[in-house]
């Protein structure tokens, strides 16, 4: 189907959505369902909400006195015997459809260069705190292990399980997490990141909400697509409950 036609057809199906004004919040993501019936979801994503980067402006007096944990702590005796010697045998395995798999310790993946930012956390259950986090650009990440043409999706997989069962993993398109504020963390507001946040590594993506910011990384994938994983629906979220795949903010 050609693109400009087809992308007529989605204004004239905003138009009969909006009738009052500019589209709202909730209007964009009716839009965006609309977009799959006549294009691949993955253009209309690059033509409106990943197109927004990411930009907060928050100080160290700002920060939560308490920061909410969430999701459930991995029960995997490898992940323990890990946490109880401070992660220093954990190894970040990266692979997929890229030329320079590799194999990380979190020292490794300090060296890359460290960045901080401070930021709010958004969850979908409608609590938010305020925390800084520190650790590597996913920019640094891919730059090393330089992603195929046929790559466009990241996998990240987690030591832990899902609410309902089965190991937790969720994925970002790969033009979200070359965004500046997308980090793989290792250090949350200054300290080594605790285990019940996310040690030895989770993700942050400053634009989305928390479930899709995957904590006790274990592995990253770069794949072709979501649907070759799982349900196909992008997350374990998203393929046992309505989830969105993108729940931008």
């Amino acid at each position: 189907m050609d693109f400009g036609n087809a992308f007529n057809r989605v204004l004239e199906s905003a138009n009969k959505l909006s009738v009052c004004g500019p589209l709202q919040g909730c209007e964009v993501r009716i839009l965006l369902r609309l977009c799959s019936q006549h294009l691949p979801l993955y253009p209309m994503q690059l033509l409106t909400l990943n197109q927004l980067v990411p930009h907060q402006n928050y100080s160290e007096k700002d920060i939560s006195p308490y920061f909410w944990p969430n999701g459930k702590m991995p029960v995997r005796e490898d992940w323990k015997r890990l946490a109880q010697h401070g992660f220093q045998d954990f190894r970040l395995q990266v692979g997929g459809l890229v030329e320079n798999p590799v194999v990380l310790s979190l020292a490794d993946i300090e060296k890359m260069g460290m960045v901080e930012h401070i930021t709010m956390h958004h969850c979908i259950q409608g609590w938010s705190g305020i925390a800084k986090w520190g650790g590597i650009p996913m920019q640094a990440l891919i730059d090393l292990v330089r992603p195929k043409p046929e790559a466009k999706v990241v996998a990240f997989f987690s030591f832990g399980e899902a609410l309902y069962g089965g190991p937790y993993y969720d994925t970002q398109r790969l033009e979200n997490v070359l965004k500046a504020e997308c980090l793989l963390a290792t250090r949350m507001n200054s300290q080594q990141l605790p285990d019940v946040y996310g040690a030895p590594l989770r993700l942050r993506v400053e634009n989305q909400l928390g479930y899709k910011m995957v904590k006790w990384i274990e592995r990253i994938e770069f794949i072709q697509s979501e649907k070759q994983l799982g349900a196909g629906e992008g997350g374990k979220n998203e393929d046992d409950e309505y989830f969105d795949l993108l729940p931008n903010i």
